[in-house]
């Protein structure tokens, strides 16, 4: 708790010496992982309203715990570590504001016909609804191993959790995963 503090708080100014040295593979840790950062976040709960600005926070702290990062482990789950650190912090403090909560839809990128559209986004719809009422930790676990497919040794890295503990919060997010699901479909009046 303590650290993103520091790193939030350290996030006003950049470190102008020795900026350069990471500049390269830190913009490139941006441009292939920005998506990537930004659908964990959508995934993690983060209101599309958010979005933005909590990207930004998260490329601010890997920017400037580059130097920290070991090169020998796989970028996302540490990327997952950050974004899940400043979601759990968001969390926290939505409880001292109000605001709408508005559907989540991304914008294909192809115009496909408008039966596949709406197919497509009710699906999508329906998942992070599901995605929603799961706890963050949960969630998370949830997110790292079946949709981005993280090793599990990975994901207890980036967590800092034993990898027993990952197992337990997997099949417990999949079983509250599935009944929500079934719920929602039932809901909606799908077999």
């Amino acid at each position: 708790m303590r650290k993103n503090q520091e790193d939030r708080q350290g996030c006003q100014e950049l470190p102008y010496e020795g900026a350069g040295r990471h500049s390269a593979d830190f913009d490139e840790i941006y441009r292939e992982h920005f998506p990537y950062v930004w659908r964990t976040l959508r995934r993690l709960g983060i209101p599309p309203v958010d979005l933005e600005d909590v990207t930004h926070e998260v490329f601010v702290v890997v920017y400037r715990r580059l130097a920290d990062f070991d090169g020998q482990r796989p970028v996302k789950p540490w990327l997952f570590g950050i974004a899940y650190r400043l979601a759990s912090e968001g969390r926290r403090r939505a409880h001292r504001r109000l605001e709408l909560i508005e559907p989540i839809c991304d914008r294909p990128t192809l115009a496909p016909g408008a039966d596949d559209l709406i197919e497509t986004d009710e699906r999508r719809n329906l998942a992070l609804e599901c995605l929603r009422s799961l706890a963050l930790e949960q969630r998370a676990v949830l997110i790292l191993l079946d949709i981005d497919g993280e090793a599990a040794a990975d994901v207890a890295a980036a967590m800092n959790i034993p990898l027993p503990t990952v197992y337990s919060r997997l099949r417990t997010a999949r079983q509250k995963f599935a009944a929500a699901v079934r719920r929602a479909k039932l809901r909606r009046g799908e077999t």
